[in-house]
């Protein structure tokens, strides 16, 4: 690997998984990456890498899909394939029913093409899907990225660990930096025009194209709503309201932002013990750099007192670690966020396969304090009462101190995410 490369955690379970799937899916926002590792898996692979972002790529799989594959040959990886649409999928389908051998090929997308109900039957049972988000804290700065795997051991494993934790201003720049790789030195200024412009190209080029799109200003609104009120509840007809639209042009389009990486949803999480649960999802930006570039502001800026966008902000970006690190992690495991009735709110409730949880809560504040974990508590009593599925809860706070806050309950930096 090219020494200015960062590499990316991805790239190992891309190799496992192509010993026993017959091709894999990389799928991700534009610009995270993708193109980089689809290289260098190419030259692991000894493959073809072909890109269908090149006009006459592209023009060679629309117009016979199935000679193009062809012509490729197997080991193959295809970069941003979508492009090509449904006939190319279909084609890709024929080659694979054809031979159960692994690992016959790399694909790329930048749309979350799999949720179309065609292209997801086509594939599905002969593939591995895999996410690639922007780059983690912990790919860009060497750090060991295990949160996840630490919290299922306990909330002694959590409190006993130690690590380097940045100041809240430090916190406040890589909120603001977000995950990308190009645009991570920009000055203030070059990124946040970066950004205003990856959201056009990204909508223009990825969306437009692709879906019957009339109102190119309402789908950029929503863009830019949805990813400015990062961690709200996706609430469709407040939408629809919020931007003067009506209730069907919101639910055909909002779909779309997701499908595209600008936002990431978190389902609700339930069980018979937790009563009166409010079933909304939440949406989340991706990437809190492109949020902040959204709302305007900069770490200048979320320092000021009661800044309303440094909760939010710095909740996403929580969030979003934790997210990036369930793509790797040894735990498979599923992220929520829990509201019911009564008005306990849990960030994120992360659920194994196995049934045991684990809890996050993410604050602005430089310290956690008991009444922050409160709901989890009562989380924890609940599951108590019917089992022991209850493995810890964690407050994470912008400041530097690890401390109890009842029976696995603890406050943690945000920094122990990554370190």
């Amino acid at each position: 690997m090219a020494s200015d490369l960062i590499e990316r955690r991805a790239l190992d379970g891309v190799i496992e998984s192509l010993t026993g799937f017959r091709a894999v899916v990389l799928q991700g926002a534009r610009q995270v990456g993708k193109s980089t590792l689809a290289g260098l898996l190419a030259e692991r692979l000894d493959a073809p890498l072909v890109s269908l972002d090149r006009a006459e790529d592209l023009a060679a799989a629309r117009d016979d899909p199935a000679l193009f594959l062809e012509t490729l040959g197997q080991p193959a990886v295809i970069d941003e394939v979508q492009r090509a649409g449904d006939p190319l999928v279909l084609a890709l389908k024929q080659r694979l029913d054809a031979s159960r051998a692994p690992g016959q090929y790399v694909l790329t997308g930048s749309t979350n093409f799999l949720t179309t109900p065609k292209i997801s039957e086509s594939l599905a049972g002969r593939i591995d899907l895999i996410s690639l988000w922007p780059l983690s804290v912990g790919e860009r700065s060497g750090g060991a990225d295990a949160f996840v795997d630490r919290a299922f051991a306990g909330a002694p494993a959590l409190r006993g660990h130690r690590g380097a934790t940045p100041t809240r201003a430090a916190y406040l720049e890589l909120v603001c930096e977000g995950g990308y790789p190009e645009p991570r030195t920009f000055s203030d200024r070059t990124r946040r025009r970066w950004f205003e412009q990856y959201l056009v190209t990204v909508l223009r080029r990825e969306v437009e194209t692709a879906a019957d799109i009339r109102r190119f200003d309402a789908l950029r609104a929503m863009a830019r709503l949805l990813i400015g009120t990062t961690g709200s509840e996706l609430v469709v007809s407040r939408l629809a309201a919020d931007l003067g639209i009506d209730r069907a042009t919101a639910e055909s389009y909002e779909p779309w932002i997701e499908t595209t990486f600008l936002v990431h949803r978190l389902p609700a999480w339930s069980r018979n013990v937790t009563a009166r649960t409010v079933q909304r999802p939440k949406l989340h930006a991706t990437d809190t750099g492109l949020a902040a570039a959204v709302l305007g502001k900069d770490p200048a800026a979320l320092a000021r007192l009661n800044d309303p966008s440094v909760g939010p902000l710095v909740e996403s970006f929580a969030i979003a670690e934790i997210a990036k690190q369930l793509t790797w992690s040894a735990i498979s495991a599923r992220l929520h966020h829990l509201r019911d009735r009564d008005g306990n709110e849990i960030d994120a409730v992360i659920e194994a396969a196995d049934g045991r949880v684990v809890t996050v809560e993410v604050k602005a504040a430089t310290l956690a304090r008991a009444h922050d974990a409160a709901a989890m508590a009562r989380l924890r009593d609940r599951l108590d009462a019917v089992g022991d599925d209850f493995v810890a809860g964690v407050v994470l706070h912008t400041g530097d101190r690890r401390v109890g806050l009842g029976d696995r309950l603890v406050g943690l930096p945000i920094a122990d995410l990554w370190t």
